[in-house]
């Protein structure tokens, strides 16, 4: 399985597994200038921004600690962008990371959901 394979089917199994916890998916790869955000939902009250990463292998870290201060600035920015161009959204919001690691067959070991993970700054 190649890396944007690895990433795709990731973005996929967090879709699902946001979904069944009463996440509202209201798009998913949002691209602008500032960067892009994988998933952009609703839940309780927030709009939540997620970052997906996955892994097949634990090696280099596990998926969340790749979430480097770059990325988490470019991260908050993104957010920032879209709040700035969207209109009646929750005022509310956070960014969560769903981290997935894949056993040997591709298959999911580890799905767990990180609310907040990233602070506005």
């Amino acid at each position: 399985m190649k890396r944007r394979d690895t990433g795709i089917l990731g973005e996929k199994l967090a879709g699902e597994f946001l979904k069944k916890r009463g996440y509202h998916i209201r798009e998913t790869n949002y691209r602008c200038p500032r960067g892009e955000i994988d998933i952009i939902a609703t839940h309780r009250g927030y709009l939540v921004f997620v970052e997906v990463r996955t892994k097949k292998s634990l090696e280099f870290g596990s998926p969340e600690e790749s979430i480097t201060p770059t990325k988490q600035r470019r991260l908050r920015t993104v957010a920032a962008y879209y709040r700035q161009t969207h209109h009646n959204l929750p005022e509310l919001w956070r960014i969560d990371v769903v981290a997935i690691e894949l056993d040997q067959g591709g298959s999911p070991s580890r799905i767990e959901l990180i609310e907040n993970a990233v602070s506005d700054g």
